[in-house]
């Protein structure tokens, strides 16, 4: 199955996954872990053990580094 995934802010791409992947799975194939990552279908949340069944979805990474100020 070929999926479309959106992660928020930082482009789109297309993933080939077995039939039978979870929303966990394609969040990995993404390239990231589920702990850090959610799945949203329709904008709403899925669970990560729920089998694939959307055509897109976006996936939002929950942690995220960013850059501090060292004169702080």
């Amino acid at each position: 199955m070929d999926v479309t995934v959106e992660v928020v802010g930082e482009g789109t791409d297309e993933y080939s996954l077995d039939d039978d992947a979870t929303y966990d799975d394609l969040i990995r194939a993404a390239g990231y872990h589920p702990q850090e990552a959610s799945a949203l279908v329709d904008g709403s949340p899925v669970p990560g053990d729920r089998a694939v069944d959307a055509d897109a979805v976006r996936v939002l990474r929950l942690i995220k580094g960013g850059a501090t100020d060292p004169g702080a």
